[in-house]
């Protein structure tokens, strides 16, 4: 499915095309954790879901400690 987001970091808006149902979708919507709803999601693939933020901004946002 094509999901389509504006970056609560940047304002960019970005599509990705995800492995994701309409009921899944539908399931985190109505409440269910996005972990528990789309388990086969990467981390980054459900940050993108919920905020819209690219693994990318994120990394840019937060760099690793070194």
């Amino acid at each position: 499915m094509l999901i389509t987001k504006r970056s609560m970091f940047t304002g960019s808006i970005r599509s990705k095309e995800l492995p994701v149902t309409e009921e899944q979708l539908k399931a985190w919507q109505d409440g269910a954790l996005i972990h528990e709803a789309m388990p086969h999601l990467s981390v980054a693939d459900r940050e993108f879901i919920m905020t819209g933020v690219t693994e990318q901004e994120w990394e840019q946002s937060f760099p690793p400690e070194e």
